[in-house]
């Protein structure tokens, strides 16, 4: 990929701006490189830049909630619908179109975002902030047919390598995560029989057994809805 170093792009200030007015944020991006594969979007426009949108803690709740209220209650997946009104909203502003992790084909967004903010995953998978911790998410794509210059990351400390106790991996009840990977049957047998109270109302206890980014940790309820909708509840 080529080493782009030019003046910051204007419009990574207007599009972050407008996400915070969400409880949402940029979370990095890159430029496509020669040879790579572009996206094809029913404009038929090669895709040849990508900003990932997302969250860092809860800090979108309370826009998420006030925006609930307004809804159907037997409305589906409503933090996904949140998501794409909110991120498409702002992509019409700037000429862009959006991809979504659940929006099929899927797309690599793992991959984009260890690309865009250099991050490995944890033992539970999840992507370690040097900051947040395991306490964020990804919630859609930004693309364009130009490319944006994206200001160069450096490699973030790992905070697992520092982790000797690996507290992430000792508290599950049901040992779901492994070196055989992530158990999910059995994760979600336990979520959604008798003894799964504790995870049910405040999350997973092994994400929450994490030290770090723990100013960041999801509120119960937040890690409620999730594990609710995880469960299928």
């Amino acid at each position: 990929m080529s080493n782009h170093r030019q003046a910051k792009d204007p419009r990574l200030q207007k599009i972050s701006s407008q996400l915070a007015a969400h409880g949402l944020i940029l979370r990095g991006g890159f430029v496509f490189g020669d040879g790579e594969a572009a996206l094809e979007p029913s404009e038929a426009r090669p895709a040849k830049s990508v900003l990932l949108v997302g969250q860092a803690g809860a800090a979108p709740w309370p826009y998420f909630l006030g925006w609930r209220e307004q809804q159907p209650r037997d409305l589906q997946n409503p933090l996904d619908t949140w998501s794409r009104e909110v991120i498409d909203m702002v992509a019409a502003h700037f000429s862009a179109w959006t991809v979504y992790p659940s929006d099929k084909p899927y797309q690599p967004f793992q991959q984009w975002a260890m690309r865009a903010e250099g991050l490995k995953p944890s033992p539970l998978g999840i992507l370690m902030h040097p900051e947040y911790g395991l306490w964020h998410a990804y919630r859609g794509a930004l693309l364009f047919a130009d490319e944006i210059p994206i200001p160069d990351i450096h490699d973030p400390i790992h905070l697992c390598d520092q982790c000797v106790g690996k507290p992430c991996l000792k508290s599950c009840p049901v040992d779901a995560y492994s070196g055989d990977g992530f158990a999910y049957q059995s994760c979600l047998a336990h979520v959604r029989g008798t003894d799964g109270e504790p995870c049910r109302a405040g999350g997973c206890l092994d994400r929450n057994a994490c030290p770090y980014g723990t100013g960041y940790r999801y509120p119960a309820d937040v890690q409620a809805f999730h594990m609710a909708s995880y469960a299928g509840l």
